[in-house]
């Protein structure tokens, strides 16, 4: 393996300001995203108290299922005494959803290392697994590529339920042969047969999505301790029972302090990320049918579609006695992250940065200031094969984000005329409307039904020249198949649907062909924690 880490522009303004704009970060968050705010964290957290013993046995029971490492088991021990937490998370996709959620728990785990050792004090990495959320569509599928060629494939079961990830049982024939399929997609290697294997085997000892990708996490990461802990675990969901009440006491305050923050961040010009409304509730009820949002009306907390209507008093009664029928949507889940855990560092995407950046004054009406928040690393892999385009055609990476393929696509294309044809093709047609043009002064008058074929017959006799000039590219086009198609693989790859690959591709095409310890192997490159684009040639 061989990194390279360089700076991309970047286009997001949410990221371009948390970068460099000081001033909007003191607006958004309570810290910068510097060194020297995890010792000023390290003395808010300290100050803190946590249930430690009851979280690190709910992460344990979690957890035993998967496998407990001895690393893991350590973290959970340090977790119950003194530790602090580095926390990212993500939700559970199909053979770990795209490579982002692998970046992410890579980026948890080198971040929880370096503070570990810069702070002399134990700093455990965190996955907390978003199982409570329920849209499958988000979820269920895989893109592949082939030939330079990406498709979308999706698990055919439907759901008409509104189903959490950690409710939601899968046919396991039917993802058996899902993913059998998805491994044939990727073309056989030496490396194919055991990776299927160890996925295969996941689908057999699990029924639900969030634990078949927790299951392949937990293998992929095992050794260096990475804790798991599901959102919607019940365990958990007992641990933030009166957390839960306190949400629901405050649910207006909560409300309009949200409300007022995501308006002032929009007048800003970095839009709604999490388009509150003042009668939010910010709370799902898990119901039979599915997982249901509350708002609040005249003092109640309700849901028109279905009907449901509590009281606040029935409300936190349920927090109190049935806590797993309650569920954290976007704004409140962060604020219960913090609450549970003794968060340092939160790591996050651009599109969690932003509904994070509203939520200060939330922390604040809790007492607690927001974890200093870090950017996940992104990474794009390039496979040997594209590394050997890529210098083929002296392309940089810088020049592939430019879009230097498609320019160059574009010129080869354009180099394909022929001067010599095009020149007769329009020589024939100026001679053809001569020709067609005395006929139409001949005939005059005298035959106007002839006329009108006339106009009809050149006509149709200029679609067939158009026909041929169609069929001569298509045939030039044919001929250099195999050059266009190396265009096509260049942004499959790394650009895939315009943007970057860790979106859209699973870490297993990669595995295939790089072999199973690709991840290990990644973690062992010396990556700098900073903004910067990684590029792994592997």
């Amino acid at each position: 393996m061989e990194l390279q880490e360089m700076a991309l522009p970047v286009k997001n303004k949410v990221m371009q300001s948390y970068q460099s704009d000081i001033k909007f970060v003191h607006t958004f968050f309570d810290y910068e995203n510097t060194q020297e705010s995890y010792p000023d964290r390290m003395k808010e957290l300290s100050e803190r108290t946590y249930k430690r013993t009851e979280l690190a046995d709910a992460i344990r029971e979690f957890m035993k299922p998967f496998g407990i490492s001895v690393a893991a088991h350590r973290h959970i021990e340090e977790l119950g005494e003194n530790a602090v937490a580095v926390i990212g998370g993500q939700q559970a996709g199909i053979m770990t959803g795209p490579l982002y959620s692998v970046h992410k728990a890579i980026t948890v785990i080198l971040l929880a290392k370096k503070q570990r050792e810069n702070l002399g004090v134990p700093v455990v990495p965190v996955f907390w697994v978003a199982g409570e959320d329920h849209d499958l569509n988000e979820i269920n599928h895989v893109y592949t590529e082939s030939s330079g060629r990406i498709a979308k494939n999706q698990y055919p079961e439907k759901t008409i339920l509104k189903l959490m990830a950690s409710d939601a049982v899968y046919d396991q024939q039917m993802m058996r042969s899902f993913v059998r399929d998805i491994f044939g997609e990727f073309g056989e290697t030496s490396h194919t047969k055991r990776l299927l294997v160890d996925v295969l085997d996941a689908v057999e000892r699990e029924k639900t999505f969030t634990a078949f990708f927790v299951r392949l996490m937990n293998g992929l990461f095992q050794e260096e301790g990475l804790l798991f802990i599901d959102s919607a675990y019940p365990a958990l969901r007992q641990l933030e029972s009166e957390y839960f009440s306190q949400f629901i006491e405050d649910s207006p305050e909560l409300a309009h302090l949200i409300y007022e923050k995501e308006k002032a961040f929009d007048e800003g010009g970095f839009g709604t990320p999490i388009m509150a409304q003042e009668d939010a509730a910010h709370l799902f009820y898990v119901h039979e049918t599915g997982r249901i949002l509350l708002s609040r009306e005249n003092g109640e907390f309700v849901n028109r579609a279905s009907g449901l209507r509590f009281s606040k008093e029935e409300l936190l009664h349920i927090a109190e006695t049935e806590p797993w029928k309650l569920s954290n949507n976007v704004a409140s889940r962060p604020l219960m992250q913090d609450l549970v855990f003794p968060v340092l560092a939160f790591v996050g995407g651009p599109g969690e940065i932003a509904y994070w950046a509203v939520l200060k004054d939330a922390f604040h009406h809790f007492e607690m200031k927001m974890p200093i928040i870090v950017p996940r690393m992104s990474i794009t892999l390039i496979k040997p094969p594209i590394r050997q385009e890529l210098d083929k055609r002296s392309f940089s990476f810088p020049d592939i984000m430019a879009g230097a393929v498609a320019n160059a696509r574009d010129a080869f294309i354009a180099g394909l005329a022929d001067e010599r044809f095009e020149s007769l093709i329009v020589e024939t047609e100026r001679l053809l409307s001569e020709q067609y043009e005395k006929m139409t002064v001949l005939l005059g008058e005298d035959y106007p039904m002839v006329g009108k074929l006339i106009g009809k017959n050149l006509e149709f006799h200029k679609k067939q020249i158009s026909y041929l000039v169609d069929k001569k590219e298509e045939a030039d086009l044919l001929k250099n198949d195999a050059i266009l198609r190396s265009f096509d693989l260049l942004e499959a790859d790394i650009l895939p649907n315009s943007g970057l690959q860790e979106r859209v591709y699973t870490p297993y095409s990669y595995m295939n062909e790089y072999g199973p310890t690709l991840i290990e192997d990644l973690l062992k490159l010396p990556f700098t924690l900073d903004t910067s684009h990684k590029i792994v040639y592997l």
